[in-house]
């Protein structure tokens, strides 16, 4: 951000929740009044909220240091407010039951033992998805047990420090801020956390969401798995092999869930297969491929786009398993998709279908409700029911009969909704389960919901978690 009384200066973001509420009134915009994502100049001490002069980052310091001079301060207000928190948590955890976590303020009951994120600019797609992922066990608690990666040298070496954006492009890690990201969420010591280390670091490897603008949760969320795995692969290789080996999850080259090579936690996790069969309508040569899948994005059959609420009357109530067979069932290729026949030697008519070769342990269910028209992408409306417990994918399986009675059952983990008329604008919030309460999560606020509200959402995104089947008699002996 350029500070409007010199041409270049040097500026820092301050959070403004840190302050006290006796604290100068002045961390605010100076042009909207604004006291979200404040940044004050070093030089004129302006303070602008940074989304009205452009979308660049800063990363530069004086040559005296005076933002690391400001974070370091910062950090030591921080670190005595956290102290602060615990010693009142303790004196919470000693005095009342967990029970009385639970506070009713104006009819809504807020959790106190859960952590918002705060929202940095538009950035509740990014919240969603962290919240998502936060309350998927397995996949959270890989992170959360790996060791930190110290990106300091010298004097500074080991002690907990801000991110330092003047640092070079080398020394910024997605898998370290989306661990301590992770690990401050659920602590109950504060209300909400800015992930703006995070958000930094989002911004320095994937240039498509620097900015302020609204951005579509499905599309980050591939992001941030796709570039967690690559770092997962390249940088922390024997971590990976020796954590995946402690936690039972077994992982080698030749898996077909691997996506750009060796399996990492997040192929381990989320990644499954499906198998793509093609025939020809003229010779009946039959083709067929293994792809490997994140997660599996699902039309809303053309049928029901009409009924947008559980209680309209037009018709039937579109049904996950609605999409999921619109999904895996047999269909003929238009004449824009003709397949090239390696025994006919030319283009030739077809039908395709997939099968689910091999079940993820979390299914990942992104429900495809925005399109392109001649000018702009409209938003589906549509009003899907998903189940919260026992989704059966067995009949979607290339080889159903292999599969054991619980191994093809799904439970509901989380769920990212999208309010709103299109992708560009709107809002995302999203529900989760943890310890078996169900949670909304609205950035900075988290609230408890029950089940049929979360039934009742609109689902954009659904994360299933595969359903242990309980140990035999043998097993336990």
């Amino acid at each position: 951000m350029e500070c409007p009384h010199l041409s270049s200066s040097v500026c820092v973001a301050l959070d403004s929740s840190r302050f006290q509420s006796g604290s100068p009134s002045s961390w605010c915009c100076g042009v909207c009044r604004s006291n979200k994502s404040p940044w004050v100049c070093l030089t004129c001490l302006n303070v602008h909220c940074g989304r009205y002069r452009c979308d660049d980052f800063v990363v530069n310091d004086t040559k005296m240091g005076l933002v690391q001079k400001v974070r370091e301060h910062l950090q030591s207000l921080e670190n005595s407010a956290l102290a602060l928190d615990r010693h009142r948590k303790r004196k919470l955890l000693e005095s009342s039951s967990n029970s009385s976590k639970l506070v009713k303020d104006s009819g809504v009951v807020t959790a106190h033992c859960a952590t918002g994120l705060r929202n940095l600019g538009n950035t509740c797609f990014m919240n969603a998805i962290l919240q998502s992922l936060s309350n998927i066990q397995q996949f959270c608690c890989y992170f959360k047990e790996l060791p930190a990666v110290e990106l300091r040298s010298g004097k500074t070496a080991g002690r907990r420090m801000y991110h330092t954006r003047s640092q070079g492009d080398t020394s910024v890690s997605l898998v370290e801020e989306f661990r301590k990201t992770l690990c401050s969420l659920w602590q109950g010591s504060q209300t909400a956390f800015s992930p703006d280390s995070l958000f930094y670091v989002v911004w320095k490897i994937m240039p498509n969401f620097r900015g302020y603008q609204q951005q579509d949760a499905h599309e980050f969320m591939r992001y941030l798995l796709d570039h967690l795995h690559l770092e997962l692969q390249g940088n922390h290789s024997r971590v990976i092999m020796s954590t995946l080996s402690e936690g039972g999850l077994q992982s080698s080259p030749g898996d077909k869930c691997c996506i750009n090579g060796t399996s990492t936690i997040v192929t381990s996790v989320f990644g499954g297969v499906l198998q793509n069969e093609v025939n020809c309508l003229i010779c009946g040569t039959e083709s067929k491929k293994f792809d490997p899948f994140l997660d599996l994005s699902l039309d809303i059959p053309s049928q029901f786009r009409n009924k947008r609420t559980k209680n309209m009357e037009n018709g039937p109530i579109c049904t996950l398993q609605d999409c999921l067979r619109s999904f895996t069932d047999l269909e003929e290729l238009d004449d824009t998709e003709l397949y090239m026949c390696h025994k006919c030697k030319k283009r030739q008519k077809s039908t395709k279908k997939f099968w689910i070769q091999k079940l993820p342990k979390v299914l990942c269910l992104h429900l495809k409700r925005f399109h392109w028209t001649a000018y702009l992408r409209n938003k589906v409306d549509t009003y899907v029911e998903f189940p919260l417990r026992g989704l059966d994918m067995k009949c979607y399986l290339l080889e159903p009969e292999n599969m054991g009675p619980e191994s093809c059952l799904y439970d509901l983990a989380a769920v990212v909704v999208h309010h709103g008329s299109g992708v560009g604008s709107g809002h995302y919030t999203a529900y989760a389960s943890h310890e078996d309460r169900w949670f909304h999560f609205n950035d900075s606020t988290v609230t408890l919901a029950d089940e049929d509200a979360v039934a009742k959402a609109k689902a954009y995104i659904l994360f299933y978690v595969e359903r242990q089947a309980p140990a035999s008699a043998d097993a336990k002996l």
